[in-house]
């Protein structure tokens, strides 16, 4: 079986665990924006994505995925208060913004760290059920159809509530260890030349 090179990343989610399916308005579409941090306040979020600033407004619903553990940084609030994301992001960071626009504003569903603020190819998401999963590609019933994703060796897992043994196991372990048929999953992809290639894939409700 081929081994998948790829990146499990610890997540440190500050506000509320779970991924809540169904729960937004109708015709309520999930976007995502890539680009630099502008700005950042305890309840907002400005990046410059293209030639673009846009504003996003965060709260309690808002998933802020970092490298540490949360926990840690809450220890260090006076008397024990949730960490805000201005203590986790800073002017300069590139990021990823996944949101909706929910009545004439756009709302932050997650926020998260990457290495660059992005290319001239954009990247789409989609959101879904899995329903076949191999080393090589993942299938994900979304948007009333089947998508199917090629996985690769630049693309990364995320999984919430991941141990230190799956992080050391994420370099050469096939993805089938880490997604499977049944799990609640967005896939970051690319297209080109007709095929849809996943750049990351976050589990969010795992079936196992």
């Amino acid at each position: 079986m081929q081994n998948i090179n790829r990146h499990v990343i610890l997540t440190a989610i500050v506000a509320i665990f779970g991924f809540v399916v169904g729960a937004t308005p109708a015709g309520a579409q999930t976007k995502e924006a890539r680009g630099a941090v502008t700005g950042v306040t305890t309840s907002t979020m400005t990046v410059k994505v293209g030639a673009q600033d846009m504003t996003f407004y965060i709260d309690n619903d808002t998933h802020l995925e970092v490298r540490r553990a949360a926990k840690e940084v809450q220890a260090a609030q006076p008397g024990g208060a949730k960490p805000r994301v201005n203590d986790f992001f800073e002017i300069g960071n590139p990021v990823v913004v996944r949101y909706r626009e929910e009545n004439g504003r756009n709302h932050a569903l997650d926020v998260s760290r990457v290495g660059s603020a992005g290319s001239a190819n954009p990247t789409k998401l989609a959101e879904g059920k899995v329903t076949s999963v191999s080393a090589s590609q993942v299938t994900v019933a979304a948007d009333g159809h089947d998508m199917t994703f090629a996985v690769t060796g630049d693309t990364d897992v995320l999984i919430k509530g991941a141990t230190k043994a799956t992080k050391a196991a994420g370099g050469s372990t096939p993805l089938t260890t880490f997604v499977h048929n049944g799990d609640m999953v967005s896939v970051s992809y690319k297209e080109a030349a007709g095929a849809m290639t996943a750049s990351e894939i976050r589990v969010r409700v795992t079936n196992k």
